[in-house]
């Protein structure tokens, strides 16, 4: 069986200690954890800047580093959904393990308790923080967290709070660019929205689309009725039902997250070769 180095660190002069019997390289070491400590850090196919982003990894993320360049470059696997790639070493850090989530599509993290103070950064929906206590001014209550900082408490949930609704989070990017690779408002790609969605659901989802459309949910046999939720996918592409007629997809037709009746969507692909391969139920 051949492993997916899309979610296997293995490369021909390097790869996983755990691999160690399944792959052949001529070195094999074990993975350091770290975590992201940027707003969102791109994790790209090779280590040059200018290299394709294949996706991003979120404030506080965990990663495993598995070899640093002298360029400043990191070879990482990240632990949420394997997705191994290259990433600026300087986007890396020791952090603690965090105790909440953002649960906000974005916030701001101030360097202390005072809306006046310029942010630090901005924090995508599901970057990940450590809390140490709390602090109020005449504004806001504020969660303080590590490294220092302060973060608007009603911004945050525990990492353990899920959304009841997946396809109400995936709204919450309606209008949002469409960025190849991209996770955030900033940026979002049409599988990177079902899975920021779904682990905002508290439903691990693989990063690519076919990965997704092998592993989400039941296929449907084509004849039932659609409904909130089910997956439409096509080849190299998925989109999120709405309803049983309108279809939520970070698209590069629209260069944004939009919604639309999902029989122009179908025609406009047709009309590229392009055909719906599979729709999708989760659950029952």
């Amino acid at each position: 069986m051949t492993l997916d180095p899309r979610v296997n660190a293995f490369r021909p002069d390097l790869a996983d200690r755990r691999l160690e019997g399944k792959v052949e390289s001529r070195h094999f070491v074990d993975g350091r954890p770290e975590r992201v400590t940027v707003s969102a850090a791109a994790l790209r196919r090779e280590p040059r800047p200018d290299a394709a982003q294949e996706t991003e990894a979120l404030f506080g993320e965990s990663v495993l580093v598995f070899e640093t360049t002298e360029e400043g470059w990191a070879w990482v696997q990240l632990d949420a959904d394997g997705y191994v790639g290259w990433m600026a070493s300087a986007a890396l850090g020791q952090a603690d393990s965090p105790t909440h989530r953002v649960a906000v599509p974005r916030t701001l993290l101030f360097p202390g308790p005072d809306i006046k103070l310029p942010p630090l950064m901005g924090l995508p929906m599901g970057a990940l923080l450590t809390v140490s206590g709390e602090a109020e001014d005449r504004n806001a209550r504020y969660d303080l967290t590590t490294p220092t900082g302060a973060v608007v408490a009603q911004h945050l949930g525990a990492p353990g709070e899920h959304a009841p609704d997946f396809v109400a989070v995936a709204e919450r990017f309606l209008g949002v660019p469409y960025l190849w690779g991209g996770k955030t408002t900033l940026g979002i790609d049409c599988s990177g929205l079902v899975q920021m969605a779904l682990a905002m659901a508290g439903i691990d989802a693989p990063r690519d689309t076919d990965m997704q459309e092998r592993a989400l949910g039941t296929r449907l046999a084509g004849i039932e009725p659609l409904r909130r939720g089910d997956l439409v996918f096509w080849k190299g592409h998925v989109g999120i039902m709405l309803d049983g007629q309108m279809l939520l997809h970070a698209n590069a037709h629209h260069m944004m997250t939009a919604s639309e009746p999902l029989a122009e969507a179908i025609a406009r692909t047709a009309a590229r070769g392009s055909a719906v391969t599979s729709i999708r139920r989760l659950g029952s």
